[in-house]
């Protein structure tokens, strides 16, 4: 896990976007969310600088409060944070049928954990596709600090246009990444392409699902916190997802919402009702004393100014989070694994 400190925090707020341009990026970036009026079809037409901007400004919060993998997990009772996240990659793995010395790519991987953690649990060589420099470069120094810089890299470039020739990999996964797509169809057309014939692509789909409706004002907004605080174009069904995946020519094996059976909520470490010691930072005391620390940080030069606007649009995602969970209209994990016909030489 990260050892991420405040100072840290501090000084990474922003990523590669320069300290005195934190603040406009981050008017720039709400103005894209319909939660302060904006459009989804400029999203999607803008994505890429979209997401950048959110993870520069993001990234630090990520790694200060989450660690090194960035998503949640369904978990057992008695089990902690990063044990089921950790469980939760290890899943993927033994799905995706992994085994010693393949070559596996994680599409929108993040700094690394999931990366790291599945290379040492299966003995494969993982390439992470990543299309934001700042994410890129920390990963690139823990690689090196646990020893994988030699098995397993980066490389900058866009989902929708992969930098890789035909029939490349032995298997693909995404962990809660896709969903910043613009369009699905295109996306897993990519990871189709890439992917050799006979092979699997499992993911971790954030979706909207079947309870939730449209034309109900709070569970809009529900969604529109989401998609502010997360840095999505939009947030789709499980059955537009299931669909785009059978559209991009993949044979579906299963799927399921894994936070249907999960026993213990997979909201919980942002639900402020709940307070850990082992979650500090996620409570609700922890977030304030964030939040004050980043206030007296901002207040002294020390953080860019528009560090508290980050944490801001942060604490709404969280709201929306739990939101859509409690009300069941939303999941951070819905679950596919799907094959590439064998048929398909290409």
């Amino acid at each position: 896990m990260s050892k991420q400190g405040a100072f840290d925090l501090a000084f990474g707020v922003g990523g590669r976007i320069g300290k005195d341009e934190v603040l406009s990026a981050v008017d720039k970036y709400e103005k894209y969310h319909g939660y302060y009026g904006g459009e989804e079809d400029e999203r999607k037409d803008n994505y890429t600088d979209m997401v950048n901007k959110y993870y520069d400004l993001c990234t630090s919060f990520y790694e200060y409060g989450w660690g090194e993998s960035f998503h949640f997990a369904p978990r057992w009772k008695g089990e902690s944070l990063q044990e089921s996240i950790k469980r939760h990659e290890h899943f993927l793995a033994l799905q995706l049928g992994l085994k010693p010395g393949q070559k596996v790519l994680d599409v929108g991987c993040g700094i690394g954990g999931p990366l790291r953690e599945i290379a040492r649990f299966s003995s494969t060589s993982v390439t992470g596709l990543n299309n934001n420099e700042y994410q890129i470069s920390r990963g690139q120094v823990l690689n090196r600090k646990v020893g994988l810089d030699q098995t397993c890299n980066f490389v900058k470039g866009d989902f929708m246009k992969m930098p890789f020739p035909d029939n490349s990999f032995d298997a693909v996964y995404a962990i809660e990444a896709t969903c910043h797509a613009p369009d699905p169809v295109g996306c897993y057309r990519e990871i189709y392409r890439v992917l050799k014939p006979g092979q699997c692509f499992a993911v971790y789909e954030w979706c909207m699902t079947d309870a939730y409706n449209p034309n109900n004002e709070e569970q809009k907004r529900i969604k529109e916190e989401i998609e502010l605080g997360n840095g999505l174009p939009e947030i789709r069904s499980t059955q537009q997802c299931l669909e785009a995946a059978r559209k991009a020519g993949f044979e579906v094996v299963w799927d399921k919402d894994l936070a249907e059976d999960s026993p213990v909520s997979w909201y919980m470490p942002l639900d402020t009702s709940h307070f850990s010691l082992s979650s500090f930072r996620l409570t609700a005391v922890g977030r304030l004393f964030t939040r004050n620390l980043v206030s007296a940080l901002e207040y002294v030069g020390v953080a860019p100014k528009g560090s508290q606007r980050v944490q801001a649009f942060l604490e709404k995602a969280a709201e929306g989070l739990v939101g859509g969970a409690k009300k069941g209209i939303f999941t951070p994990m819905y679950f596919f694994l799907v094959r590439k016909p064998i048929s398909d030489s290409q």
